[in-house]
């Protein structure tokens, strides 16, 4: 049985337009590349040709990878759960005590992660930590280096 793909709305409009724009426009390029490559005669040492044979793999991988992904997809819907508990799709305000520093971090799946922007993965330490907790809850992550950070969560939604 495959595994569940967590995404949100926006996230999953992201893959299928990526998706869309692969399969009408690059596919299309590619295979124009192609054609010019093989123009050229010979293909035994055309190089044109092998560049736009290895990037028609890429693009077919990329294609099938972005199509499993939206068939196990569950996109996550903010209104579900309790809006009192961290779960997956809400954005929780929590509090560094070590560091005195506030953030807002919003729990996305695995795919979508980007902490960077905040979206932090419901599978990482602080996101694993933080689901299930209410407001006032402080939880504690053993992060990399092995140290041990807490976390206040101040507000969710």
């Amino acid at each position: 049985m495959s595994q569940e793909i967590l995404l949100t709305k926006e996230g999953y409009d992201k893959i299928v337009a990526e998706h869309e724009d692969l399969v009408a426009v690059k596919r299309r390029e590619v295979a124009e590349r192609i054609k010019e490559a093989l123009s050229y005669g010979d293909i035994s040492e055309n190089a044109e040709y092998d560049a736009a044979k290895n990037e028609q793999a890429d693009l077919e991988e990329r294609i099938n990878k972005l199509e499993n992904m939206m068939r196990k997809a569950k996109i996550i819907d903010e209104i579900e759960g309790p809006s009192d508990v961290v779960s997956v799709g809400v954005k929780v305000k929590v509090e560094c005590i070590e560091e005195q520093e506030e953030m807002e971090l919003t729990i996305v799946g695995s795919t979508e992660a980007d902490p960077f922007e905040g979206r932090i993965s419901n599978e990482s330490s602080v996101g694993a930590a933080l689901l299930g907790k209410q407001v006032g809850q402080t939880v504690e992550v053993v992060v990399p280096d092995n140290s041990t950070v807490h976390y206040r969560i101040i507000s969710i939604g």
